[in-house]
C-alpha cells in the first residue's frame, strides 16, 4: 500500500488530503484536515475500498457554492495525481 498526501487549492476549506492506494488502486484510510468534518468523514467511509477511478468519475467537477471546485473535486484531482505517479 502506498500513502499519498495532497494539498488542495486555496479555494476550498480542507488544507490536506491523506489516503492510501493498494496494489489494485483501491482507496483506504481517506482523511481530510479541515473542511466540513461530517461530510468529509462520510466521503471517506463511502469510498473505503473503492477503486480510485470510480471515485474520480463520481467526484470530478463537483463545485461548492460559487467556487469553481470543492473538497470532493480536489480529492478527484489528488487521486488523478496519485494514479499518474503510480504508473
Amino acid at each position: 500500500m502506498k500513502h499519498f498526501e495532497y494539498t488542495p487549492s486555496r479555494a476550498v476549506c480542507s488544507r490536506l488530503i491523506n489516503f492510501d492506494l493498494d496494489e489494485e488502486n483501491k482507496i483506504h484510510n481517506l482523511g481530510f484536515l479541515g473542511g466540513c468534518n461530517g461530510n468529509l468523514k462520510a466521503i471517506g467511509i463511502l469510498l473505503e475500498g473503492r477503486p480510485a477511478q470510480e471515485a474520480i468519475n463520481l467526484l470530478q467537477g463537483n463545485t461548492c457554492g460559487p467556487r469553481p471546485t470543492s473538497c470532493a473535486d480536489q480529492l478527484a484531482l489528488a487521486l488523478i495525481e496519485a494514479l499518474s505517479s503510480a504508473n
